[in-house]
């Protein structure tokens, strides 16, 4: 924990989040590692681990704060301001998630596959990616940069740059 403590506190730092708030993700990740401790068989992809698993709490933590919103009760016009921006909100994610969804689908299994295996939470290691998917660890890297360059040609993907603001 103390060799990795600075790495965690600077991911929190780049995420720009309260001392409170740092210190639960911290916590939080610092649980996900006993948690997983026994799934993690490369000692060199710790770092890494530790790294995805700090963003990824972070990005929960933002992402929960974006979905409250202080509103007086007392003024009727705000809170219809906030329903229609949250309905708003909701439709650009749909629409984003199955923009994604019709991107993903034009690409092969094997690249789809492996996609979804790098973006799995909690992260799946390169050794188990070979496993599931029987290819050598060390093409892992070069078959994900071609499939996001395949995926990134796609005309639903295209799509969606143009749906986020």
């Amino acid at each position: 924990m103390d060799r990795f403590l600075p790495l965690v506190d600077a991911i929190i730092r780049g995420h720009r989040l309260s001392e409170a708030d740092g210190d639960d993700v911290s916590q939080t990740v610092w649980l996900r590692l006993v948690e997983h401790l026994g799934d993690l068989r490369e000692p060199a992809a710790l770092p890494g681990w530790i790294r995805t698993t700090t963003r990824n709490e972070c990005l929960r933590l933002l992402a929960a704060r974006g979905r409250v919103r202080p509103v007086d009760p007392q003024d009727a016009s705000g809170l219809d301001a906030v329903v229609d921006d949250v309905a708003g909100t909701d439709l650009l994610a749909a629409e984003s998630r199955q923009l994604l969804r019709e991107a993903l689908a034009v690409l092969p299994e094997a690249r789809r596959a492996l996609l979804l295996l790098l973006l799995a939470d909690p992260p799946v290691g390169y050794e188990e990616i070979s496993r599931r998917l029987g290819i050598p660890v060390g093409s892992i890297g070069p078959t994900r940069a071609r499939a996001l360059e395949q995926l990134r040609r796609t005309p639903a993907l295209r799509r969606l740059v143009e749906v986020i603001p």
